[in-house]
C-alpha cells in the first residue's frame, strides 16, 4: 500500500494544510489580546468572537451544497485567500496602532463565513487525493498535525505578542493562507459532478443521507452532546482549577496535557484498525465523563489532569477514524453535504454550553452542570451501541459508483 506521503496531489495538500494550522493556532490567543489591550472588555472580546461564530453556524449547510456542487478544490482555493485577506487587514491595522472594535468585528465574521465554506472541503480533498487504503493514515496525519500546532500555537502567540506585537500573529495566519493556496493551485483532485438542481433540493437530499444512516445520526447527537459538555467543562474548569485544585497553573496543565492527548490519539489512529471503528470511538469518547466528574467533586489536581489526557486521546483517536468512516460509507458527491451537517452539530453545541453553564452554575454551583454535563456524555456515548447500526459497522470496502440521486425538484 503506498504510504499518503508519497502521493503527490495528498504531500501538497498536507503541507498547506499544516501551514494554515499553524497560522491558525496563533490567532486565538493573539485575538483575545489585542482585544483586549484595545478595550479592556471581555464583552468586546465575546462580540468579536461571536462575529465569527454566528456567519459560521448559519452558513455551513450552504457551504456543504458548495463543496460538492463545485470543485471541492476551488472552494478550498478561495476561501484560503478570503481568509488571508481578512487576517492581513487585521494584521495591518494591529501594526498601524490601536484597532477598531468594528474593524476587528467585521474581519472575523468575514473570516467567520469563509470557514464556513472551507470547513466542508476538508474530507472531500482527502477523498479525493487518497485511495480508501490509505485514507485512515492520510486522516491520521491531518490530525496529528492539527494537534501539534494547537500544542505549540499558544507559545508562539504569546512569543510574537510579547516580542514583536500581535499584529505579526495575524500577518502570519494570513501568510499561512497564501501558501496553502498556492499549493491547492498546483494539485489536482477528483471531483464527481452533482446534477444541478435547487439549493433546497440539494440541501434536502443532503440530509437525507444523514438520516438514512442509524449510525451516522446516533453518532451525531453523541458528538453534539460531547462538544456541549466541552464548553461546560472549558466555562467552568478554570474556576474550578483555580478556587480548589491549587491555581492558574493546574488549568494550563490540564489544557497542555489535553493537547498532548489529542496528538497521542492521532498517532494511534494511524496504526490501529479495530473491528469495530465507530462503536469502539463513541465508547471511547465516554470516558470525558471522568474529567467532568473529577472536576465536580474536586478531585486532586493529579487524577484531574490524567483524566482529561486520556479523555483527549480518545478524541484524537477518534477523530481521523470517524472521517475514515464517512469517506467510504457516503458517495462521494454528498460527502461535503454530510460534513457540514456533522460540523455543525458540533459547533451548534459548544455555544449552548457555553450559554447554559454559567447560568446554572449561578443557580447551584459549578459543580451540578459539571456533574450533569458528565452523566449526559455517559449516557450519549454509551448509548450508541444500542443502535444496530453502530454496533455492526466495520470499515468501509471500497466505495462502489454512486447510485443517481433523485431528478432535481424545482427547476
Amino acid at each position: 500500500m503506498t504510504h499518503p506521503l508519497r502521493l503527490r496531489a495528498f504531500r501538497l495538500l498536507f503541507l498547506g494544510r499544516t501551514v494554515s494550522a499553524v497560522g491558525d493556532a496563533v490567532v486565538p490567543t493573539a485575538l483575545a489580546l489585542a482585544v483586549l489591550r484595545a478595550t479592556g472588555s471581555t464583552a468586546a472580546l465575546a462580540v468579536v468572537l461571536g462575529c465569527a461564530m454566528v456567519p459560521r453556524l448559519l452558513l455551513l449547510p450552504l457551504g456543504g451544497v458548495v463543496a460538492d456542487r463545485f470543485d471541492a478544490r476551488r472552494v478550498a482555493l478561495g476561501t484560503d485567500l478570503v481568509r488571508c485577506v481578512a487576517q492581513l487587514v487585521v494584521g495591518i491595522e494591529l501594526l498601524g496602532g490601536v484597532p477598531t472594535l468594528a474593524h476587528l468585528a467585521v474581519a472575523s465574521a468575514v473570516g467567520g463565513a469563509a470557514s464556513a465554506f472551507a470547513i466542508p472541503t476538508s474530507s472531500p480533498l482527502v477523498a479525493g487525493t487518497v485511495d480508501a487504503g490509505g485514507r485512515q493514515r492520510a486522516n491520521a496525519l491531518m490530525g496529528a498535525t492539527g494537534n501539534a500546532s494547537r500544542l505549540a500555537g499558544p507559545a508562539l502567540a504569546g512569543l510574537l505578542v510579547w516580542t514583536v506585537g500581535p499584529g505579526w500573529a495575524f500577518v502570519l495566519d494570513g501568510a499561512s493562507f497564501a501558501v496553502s493556496a498556492a499549493l491547492l493551485a498546483v494539485i489536482r483532485v477528483r471531483h464527481v459532478p452533482v446534477p444541478h438542481r435547487s439549493l433546497r433540493a440539494d440541501l434536502v437530499f443532503g440530509w437525507r443521507e444523514v438520516r438514512a444512516r442509524d449510525w451516522y445520526w446516533s453518532s451525531l447527537i453523541a458528538h453534539g452532546v460531547w462538544n456541549g459538555a466541552a464548553a461546560v467543562l472549558l466555562t467552568l474548569g478554570p474556576v474550578v482549577a483555580v478556587d480548589r485544585l491549587g491555581g492558574e497553573g493546574v488549568w494550563v496543565l490540564l489544557q497542555q496535557a489535553g493537547a498532548v492527548g489529542l496528538l497521542a490519539g492521532s498517532l494511534l489512529a494511524a496504526r490501529a484498525r479495530p473491528r469495530r471503528p465507530v462503536l469502539l470511538g463513541n465508547l471511547a469518547l465516554a470516558a470525558y465523563a471522568a474529567p467532568l466528574l473529577l472536576l465536580a467533586v474536586a478531585a486532586p489536581a493529579p487524577a484531574t489532569v490524567t483524566a482529561y489526557c486520556l479523555a483527549l486521546v480518545a478524541l484524537g483517536f477518534l477523530n481521523p477514524v470517524w472521517e475514515t468512516v464517512v469517506q467510504g460509507q457516503f458517495p462521494p458527491e454528498v460527502l461535503a453535504r454530510v460534513t457540514s451537517y456533522d460540523w455543525l452539530m458540533s459547533l451548534g453545541a459548544m455555544p449552548l454550553g457555553y450559554a447554559l453553564a454559567p447560568l446554572a452554575a449561578g443557580a447551584w454551583g459549578a459543580p451540578v452542570p459539571l456533574a450533569v454535563a458528565g452523566v449526559l456524555v455517559l449516557v450519549a456515548c454509551v448509548g450508541t451501541a444500542a443502535v444496530p447500526g453502530v454496533r455492526r459497522l466495520g470499515w468501509p470496502a471500497p466505495t462502489p459508483p454512486a447510485a443517481a440521486e433523485p431528478a432535481p425538484v424545482g427547476r
